[in-house]
């Protein structure tokens, strides 16, 4: 899905929400972009060659998204949910590590630089926005995509950081879309458990994908 529709829908999301609005997650996949945080240099945009470059208000650095790469939305009352930013950010992290679990992936976070990593290497991102007292944005998951894209740029901020993602870490027995609607149920399960949540209510197509809508998971 194109970047910038979702973006702005999250914003309108977040401005009309009412104290009775169920927190959402959004699962999905967006086309090749570069997306440079609030506090983003520019001279980490090494040579973006042809894919936009997106100035949005997150915070963080600059990171890229494409196809075969989880992303994961979360619209959450953090003032109802009780969360702190650091516990939510804590929360991310930890669903991540427990979806790479699940592959006998060993994963890891590091308080210096926002994310999950596997020996080292970055294989997913997280920027976040508090606005009203409830967040938007959220992490990015590398599943199974073209990495070449990130050595255009410093990612996060940091030169010559590497990168890895799941299909490159072991042995899977699905590919392509079918690996990221099984780690898009793995994540929306682990995002949910995190959060304190009883029901997780899946909305929109079986494969949490479609075209002509933003593929939605509400959390009550």
């Amino acid at each position: 899905m194109a970047y910038e529709p979702i973006w702005r829908a999250m914003q309108a999301f977040t401005a009309a929400r009412t104290p009775d609005t169920a927190d959402e997650v959004w699962l999905l996949c967006h086309e090749p972009v570069f997306t440079q945080g609030q506090a983003g240099k520019p001279e980490h945009i090494v040579d973006p060659k042809d894919i936009p470059v997106v100035q949005i208000d997150r915070g963080g650095q600059v990171t890229y998204h494409g196809p075969g790469q989880l992303v994961a939305y979360l619209l959450i009352d953090v003032r109802r949910q009780k969360l702190g930013v650091r516990d939510l950010v804590e929360s991310i992290e930890n669903a991540i590590i427990d979806v790479l679990a699940q592959y006998a992936i060993v994963g890891e976070s590091q308080r210096k630089a926002p994310g999950v990593y596997v020996k080292n290497a970055k294989i997913a991102a997280l920027g976040l926005r508090i606005r009203q007292g409830s967040s938007y944005h959220g992490l990015s998951l590398n599943v199974e995509m073209d990495l070449t894209p990130f050595s255009c740029i410093n990612p996060c901020g940091y030169q010559g950081m590497r990168v890895t993602q799941l299909s490159d870490l072991g042995e899977f027995s699905l590919q392509g879309k079918a690996l990221l609607i099984e780690v898009a149920q793995k994540l929306s399960g682990a995002i949910g458990r995190g959060l304190g949540y009883d029901t997780l209510t899946h909305e929109g197509d079986s494969s949490f994908f479609s075209a002509s809508h933003i593929a939605s998971s509400t959390v009550n």
